[in-house]
């Protein structure tokens, strides 16, 4: 039972793999970024987390849930793999809303440019040309 929630993790982040690689959000957009961003954040917040516990402030909660292995002291191995997940998580939300922002972007523009064309009618570009419609 000491294992389960390392293994909840490690079934979360095949989740975000498996959503990342269908839908091309993180790795599979590039590869090269992403396996730069990661290890960052994660590194990021384990310094976090060491300063947190150095100062008292964060400590590592008993439960029969975790392994009981730690990486340094009051940081269980645990810590790692949710940081891991949590950036995993951000970096495939991120992806997913830059996606959708674009392509709403893209649509109003298509719009923009369709009913700029649909107002002017047709012939209109040879109508302003030949002197027609100018004023």
């Amino acid at each position: 039972m000491g294992v389960l929630y390392l293994l909840a993790l490690l079934v979360s982040l095949t989740g975000m793999v498996v959503l990342d690689r269908r839908f091309r959000l993180f790795f599979w957009d590039d590869a090269r970024r992403a396996a730069i961003i990661l290890p960052v954040g994660i590194l990021f917040f384990l310094v976090w987390d060491l300063f947190g516990i150095g100062l008292g402030i964060f400590f590592r909660g008993e439960t029969a849930f975790m392994t009981g292995v730690q990486v340094a002291h009051e940081l269980p191995v645990e810590e790692v793999f949710f940081l891991a997940l949590l950036g995993y998580v951000t970096m495939n939300v991120f992806g997913a809303v830059r996606r959708v922002v674009e392509r709403g972007a893209a649509r109003a523009a298509a719009g923009a440019a369709s009913a700029t064309r649909r107002e002017a009618g047709p012939g209109a570009r040879d109508r302003h040309i030949d002197g027609e419609g100018a004023e």
